[in-house]
């Protein structure tokens, strides 16, 4: 499971991806590698929304993950 990181997501990371194949308890859900995320690295706790796309196409928290996904994580995004 490969997990691409984006803006303020990647800076909390401090890189911008992440495989996650060698962890032992996958996520089997959007929500539940937000959880894992968010233990992993606090401050993504701190993120007010976050946007989730699973092969592309944007996913709800309940949507399953399997390990062959790309998944990628895009925080809000401010500019003009």
């Amino acid at each position: 499971m490969e997990v691409f990181l984006f803006g303020i997501a990647k800076d909390i990371v401090g890189k911008s991806d992440l495989d996650l194949s060698s962890i032992k308890q996958k996520p089997n859900t959007v929500g539940e590698l937000i959880h894992f995320m968010n233990d992993s690295y606090p401050e993504f706790a701190n993120l007010s929304s976050l946007a989730v796309a699973v092969n592309g196409e944007y996913a709800s928290l309940e949507m399953p993950i399997q390990s062959n996904d790309e998944i990628a994580i895009i925080p809000p995004v401010s500019g003009g």
